[in-house]
């Protein structure tokens, strides 16, 4: 499929009631399309799409379309919606350490490219520490400056070992031996379910 039919296949996965916080519509949204304004569309596909449970294939279609288009932040954030829609998500407040208190000076990237280690209560079998590692999306910000303060999104690449992380949980990051962060836990969505635990 093309572009066009790509956005009109995510559209009609949306209902006719559905709006974003400014009152934008699908029936908005059919008129960018008309208009062949595709990256406007598909923006507001991905706004509607934050509000509401919309089905993977809602998802895996804007992904593929933010991809031929070459939107590169977007087609990551499509894909990135997919994965929590397959395997669950974390959302928590993570608080980084300052440049003078761990060893990264460097922002760390907002768009699920880094993949922290975490320490989440786990055991090794010799009663050391062990971490479990998940991909890390800053919301609403491009990056993270050490010291700062953002919610974030967790994808584990091994679901199964944070089935026993619960909403009010603090967790440590990782990027080698020193903490780099701590996070408190906001919300978690499991794959299976439509609604998160608070």
């Amino acid at each position: 499929m093309d572009v066009p039919e790509l956005l009109e296949a995510a559209s009609l996965l949306v209902s006719e009631e559905a709006a974003t916080e400014n009152d934008i519509t699908v029936r908005d949204i059919w008129d960018y399309l008309v208009r062949d304004e595709w990256e406007i569309a598909l923006g507001l596909l991905e706004e509607l799409g934050e509000a509401r449970s919309l089905p993977l294939a809602f998802w895996e279609q804007l992904a593929e379309a933010a991809d031929q288009l070459r939107l590169e932040r977007s087609a990551a954030w499509c894909h990135w919606r997919c994965s929590e829609l397959r395997d669950g998500v974390i959302r928590a407040d993570l608080t980084l350490r300052t440049a003078a208190e761990a060893r990264r000076t460097t922002p760390i990237s907002g768009a699920g490219v880094l993949r922290p280690m975490w320490d989440i209560g786990h055991l090794s079998p010799t009663g050391g520490r062990a971490v479990s590692i998940a991909r890390l999306w800053v919301e609403n910000r491009p990056v993270l400056e050490p010291g700062g303060r953002a919610t974030v999104r967790l994808a584990p690449l091994t679901p199964s070992h944070w089935a026993h992380v619960r909403p009010g949980q603090q967790i440590t990051m990782h990027e080698d031996r020193s903490v780099a962060g701590t996070a408190v836990v906001v919300e978690v969505w499991r794959p299976a379910t439509t609604t998160p635990t608070r």
